[in-house]
């Protein structure tokens, strides 16, 4: 099993950043990424085998509305992967994945647990392809396409692959249920889009509730199967507290169990913290 790491974050909060902004965590890319860097080096202390850069919500339409130009862009979604692989070089070991997240995130309207979008598949491509290019020339190790809504955003994103020779991937989806992805496609059908090519490394699922992960790891064929969801919290009023598998030995047995389940790569997503990831750990270590 390839123990990935949490939440970014949700790390990135707990280490005092405030992250009350629509660029999100490449907010402080501009302001404090010294930050990144630590919450990087923490999960790979936790047991953690891959950084994912905090690019996700760094696109370079989004910098140009915070008033940057597009070479001050570009410089930054650079950076998000230098900071991932300095802490992967101090730490020692384990690889960088360059996040790649969806139209969604930069439309900062939920659209990533949707698939409501208004761009098409030419769109779509269009509005990606700058952000691959300098993500997938950066010295990352893979690119982690991530929270991926949409069959047709996971069509634009297989031609961006098709022509970066070299350069490899994953591909996990956010999902409405056991069965389908936000946009309401079967995951057998996204899974079996990407089931013949070399280029991908895995096909999964994230930011999604672990209540649905067994379900979905068995739709997943052809592929090794990666799963790294939320916490499963959700806010119960009556009691005023968080309910789910906040609790990380309770998120690590889950882990062992998706794994046993077929799941080769595992971590977790927004809510979950280095101690997530350290009770993963401890579990993988004692399968």
């Amino acid at each position: 099993m390839v123990i990935l790491d949490g939440g970014l974050a949700t790390h990135l909060e707990a280490l005092g950043a405030d992250l009350r902004d629509e660029l999100w965590s490449a907010k402080l890319l501009l302001e404090n990424p010294s930050v990144i860097r630590q919450a990087h080096l923490d999960y790979f202390a936790a047991g953690a085998q891959v950084a994912t850069t905090a690019s996700y919500q760094a696109s370079i339409p989004a910098f140009l509305r915070r008033g940057l130009s597009v070479a001050e862009a570009e410089d930054l979604i650079q950076l998000s992967v230098r900071l991932a692989t300095e802490a992967r070089d101090a730490h020692g070991e384990g690889a960088v994945a360059a996040s790649v997240g969806p139209y969604g995130a930069y439309l900062a309207n939920g659209a990533e647990y949707t698939g409501d979008y208004d761009l098409d598949e030419d769109g779509l491509f269009a509005w990606h392809r700058d952000r691959w290019e300098i993500l997938a020339s950066a010295g990352a190790d893979f690119l982690a396409c991530e929270t991926i809504p949409s069959i047709v955003e996971a069509r634009a994103l297989k031609r961006l692959l098709g022509r970066t020779p070299g350069v490899r991937a994953w591909i996990s989806f956010s999902c409405r249920d056991g069965e389908r992805i936000s946009d309401g496609t079967p995951m057998e059908e996204v899974a079996a889009l990407f089931a013949g090519d070399q280029r991908i490394l895995a096909v999964g699922i994230n930011c999604t509730a672990p209540r649905h992960v067994s379900s979905l790891i068995e739709r997943v064929k052809g592929k090794p199967v990666m799963v790294y969801p939320n916490s499963g919290e959700t806010w119960d009023a009556g009691r005023r507290r968080w309910t789910g598998l906040a609790d990380p030995v309770e998120f690590g047995a889950a882990a062992a169990e998706w794994h046993t389940a077929g799941a080769a790569f595992v971590g977790g997503c927004c809510r979950t913290t280095p101690e997530h990831i350290r009770q993963i750990r401890a579990h993988a270590d004692r399968l």
